[in-house]
């Protein structure tokens, strides 16, 4: 017969753990110790790559040629902070050059219209528009030193502009006399240089971009005016 010490439940729980389960229990505590000390710092990195991010796109907007530490001070970071995240200016460019180039491909890919005349006057609109909302991106893509990079990043809105040429040329509504990858070749450059002469805050500035635009695709400003007049909406705010 067992006595009644054996079944008691004051003697089961203050028995004492093995080494092995006492070694795992002290493990488990300290993991349980550390982990939220790395998934802080971890917040703390992805928050701080943030701030830089946006003080780069406003401080940037201002002036394209703005030092690593006006940057850095503008995010309330030190330089060294910054370049925790960034190599060097060109890195951090990169990805303010990103940024932008990511909505602008987009808008891109987003205008579609049965009438090519209708989509590219549609997407030149937009673009001019969001150009004005990620300045700092536009202003980087309009310096030589980075057209290689912005030319990569902007491929699926050079993809969209190439389909919306030839569809174009084919059906008759852009002129013939040119081939479609030149002509969405010269609507780019066109594009660019007016951006780099208007200011994005100028009055009316998406329209001028968009009758350039379609002057280069072979609108007369009359075909222009009918339509503009036909689909207002192209020029409506937002």
């Amino acid at each position: 017969m067992r006595s009644r010490t054996e079944d008691s439940p004051v003697t089961r729980s203050t028995a004492a753990p093995s080494p092995a389960a006492d070694r795992a229990d002290r493990a488990d505590r300290a993991g349980r110790a550390v982990r939220p000390v790395g998934a802080g710092r971890r917040r703390d990195a992805t928050a701080n790559r943030a701030a830089l991010l946006v003080a780069a796109q406003s401080v940037l907007a201002r002036d394209p040629h703005a030092s690593l530490d006006a940057i850095a001070q503008s995010a309330g970071l030190s330089r060294r902070a910054l370049y925790g995240h960034f190599s060097d200016r060109e890195s951090l460019l990169r990805e303010v050059i990103a940024i932008g180039a990511g909505r602008f491909n987009a808008i891109a890919e987003a205008t579609d219209d049965p009438d090519p005349r209708v989509a590219l006057a549609h997407m030149a609109a937009r673009l001019w528009r969001e150009a004005s909302a990620v300045r700092a991106s536009a202003n980087i893509a309009l310096d030589d030193a980075h057209v290689a990079g912005t030319v990569r990043s902007l491929a699926p809105l050079r993809r969209r502009v190439r389909e919306l040429t030839r569809q174009g040329v084919e059906s008759g509504a852009f002129r013939g006399d040119v081939a479609p990858d030149l002509l969405a070749f010269l609507i780019e450059e066109t594009a660019r240089a007016t951006l780099r002469e208007l200011r994005l805050s100028t009055r009316d500035a998406d329209a001028a971009v968009v009758r350039v635009v379609l002057s280069i695709a072979g609108l007369s400003w009359r075909e222009q005016v009918e339509l503009l007049d036909e689909h207002p909406e192209i020029l409506a705010a937002g």
